[in-house]
């Protein structure tokens, strides 16, 4: 018996870590692919577009959260700062789940570990959602309720000093906090989200200028590292879970939570099941993918899959936090939306597909036991690519490349070097990353040649 337990934990390892090597190259390539778009897509202030309920703003919604990062929890709380600052609710909804479920990461994995039918079905199905939610929502929202939850929230955030990050939206903390030239204090959820914004503040010339330079590219590496440190916790987890879940859950478990057979009533029930499933799983962001593997390896039938892969914006985490923002009434009408929509486009999508004839058939291909993962195929030359680009970027950052140099700017704290602007008083000379920095220090040369700057040390976040 003991034997049998060890070797069903070997063999759970084998497959979550399989599934992991399958699609690492996809999601290196598709986070570098973000911090490309994070960092060279100029971005405006987004709840200013965002503040009407219409076909407008929902696209630009829809186009903001496909532009953003994966990671749910920083999905929520950049919608919980587009909210704040007067996001219609329709908009802020649509941006967290394009954030999460439209991003070109994902899309990736889905495309390696289910294939294509379901990347179109996520695809087409999330610009189904956001409309169909869109319209629940206008229908039923109720009168006046999320306007004073969000003056609610802006009074106790106020009470508690709470600020968002200007480069990602999210909660900003009193340590990583600047003042500016204009007497401005801005407050950063971390080093690096404080670094990036310096970076932009004294970035010069064109997108293309910047990638022939290392400074580029260490803006890149910067964000590329942010990128992982939001998601890799939920890559991996659920990467390993997925191999528990094949190996160790009996056949009768999915038999008894999802209807078998065809026709419109299984579609349904396995819709509704996929996203009840995934409230309960824990798993959000991107691992909830090879979740979906052990589904489908399950018999769970395409409408399940799919909806349960919408559904990673209301796992009981998740709705803690909804819950923590915003209220417990608030948090139901949430779960209550994305519930209904996200299953019902899950069934539509089968139906859909079965109308086409193109519902991916699951008999005769090898079962995830069966696969081999290893071996000297496509597979192992995309991942030596995306190892090689994943340690050059981290590389990059961690050597300082294009950072800051010998110098520290005395008004930011950023590390400089002799080739940008300068300035001279009491016989030292002082380096700056930027003509701002300079002339707020000739405004005042004595505060900043006999003050701190308000940084720290170095570049090894």
């Amino acid at each position: 018996m003991q034997a049998t337990v060890v070797d069903g934990v070997l063999e759970s390892l084998r497959i979550g870590v399989g599934f992991l090597w399958t699609a690492a190259w996809a999601i290196i390539m598709g986070l570098t692919i973000t911090s490309l778009v994070q960092v060279y897509v100029s971005k405006e202030r987004m709840a200013q577009v965002l503040g009407d309920g219409d076909l407008s703003g929902l696209t630009k919604a829809t186009v903001f959260g496909a532009a953003s990062s994966g990671c749910s929890f920083g999905a929520v709380a950049i919608g919980k700062g587009l909210f704040k600052k007067g996001a219609h609710t329709v908009n802020f909804l649509a941006f967290m789940f394009a954030s999460t479920n439209l991003i070109v990461e994902l899309g990736l994995m889905i495309l390696i570990l289910l294939g294509w039918e379901f990347l179109v079905a996520e695809l087409l199905g999330g610009i189904i959602l956001i409309a169909v939610m869109a319209v629940i929502v206008h229908l039923t929202l109720p009168e006046n309720l999320f306007e004073s939850v969000r003056e609610e929230l802006i009074q106790r955030d106020h009470e508690q000093g709470v600020t968002e990050d200007p480069t990602c939206g999210m909660e900003g903390k009193d340590e990583y906090s600047i003042v500016t030239g204009g007497g401005e204090t801005l407050k950063f959820c971390s080093e690096g989200c404080l670094e990036t914004y310096q970076q932009e503040a004294a970035s010069s010339g064109s997108w293309r200028d910047e990638l022939l330079s290392w400074g580029g590219w260490y803006k890149i590496g910067n964000q590329y590292r942010k990128e992982w440190s939001m998601i890799w916790t939920d890559i991996v987890a659920g990467f390993l879970i997925s191999g528990f879940v094949i190996v160790f859950v009996p056949q009768w478990v999915w038999n008894s939570l999802f209807l078998q057979g065809e026709g419109v009533l299984v579609s349904a029930e396995n819709a509704v099941m996929g996203v009840a499933v995934a409230v309960l799983s824990f798993v959000g962001s991107m691992g909830n993918v090879p979740f979906a593997v052990a589904l489908w390896g399950g018999g769970v039938s395409f409408a399940g899959v799919i909806a349960f892969v919408y559904a990673d914006l209301i796992t009981v985490p998740v709705l803690n936090v909804y819950r923590k923002y915003y209220g417990w009434t608030v948090m139901a009408y949430i779960l209550g939306v994305f519930f209904v929509t996200m299953a019902f486009s899950g069934f539509l999508m089968e139906e859909l597909f079965d109308a086409l004839g193109i519902v991916p058939n699951l008999a005769g291909g090898q079962t995830a036991s069966e696969q081999t993962y290893f071996k000297l195929n496509y597979t192992f030359y995309l991942n030596v690519i995306a190892f090689g680009l994943s340690g050059f970027l981290l590389y990059v950052y961690r050597r300082g490349l294009g950072a800051p140099g010998e110098y520290r700017d005395p008004v930011c704290g950023m590390r400089t070097d002799d080739s940008e602007p300068a300035a001279t008083h009491d016989d030292e000379t002082y380096y700056f990353c930027s003509q701002t920095c300079k002339e707020n220090f000739e405004d005042n040369p004595v505060e900043y040649a006999t003050g701190h700057p308000m940084v720290m040390d170095g570049h090894d976040h």
